[in-house]
């Protein structure tokens, strides 16, 4: 799992709640189905944010990482 391929990139640096979580809807509807979206926030409430949003799409989140102000979220499209 450490060698996850994005097909696409969505920065969300400096936005707060709920930019993170809008921003990935409209990207994720950007790949087609089985391709990985990677987005970057440096919000600290992305974490929980994103973890909900996955359960609530169904797109699985593959993957996060927390630096020291930058967090990493993996999606994958399903649908």
């Amino acid at each position: 799992m450490d060698d996850i391929k994005a097909d696409q990139l969505l920065d969300c640096t400096g936005m707060l709640c709920p930019m993170p979580v809008i921003k990935t809807a409209k990207a994720i509807k950007t790949i087609d189905v089985g391709q990985v979206l990677e987005m970057v926030a440096t919000d600290p409430g992305a974490p929980p944010d994103m973890e909900a949003w996955s359960r609530q799409t169904g797109h699985p989140l593959l993957k996060q990482t927390a630096g020291e102000s930058e967090y990493r979220f993996w999606f994958r499209r399903t649908k």
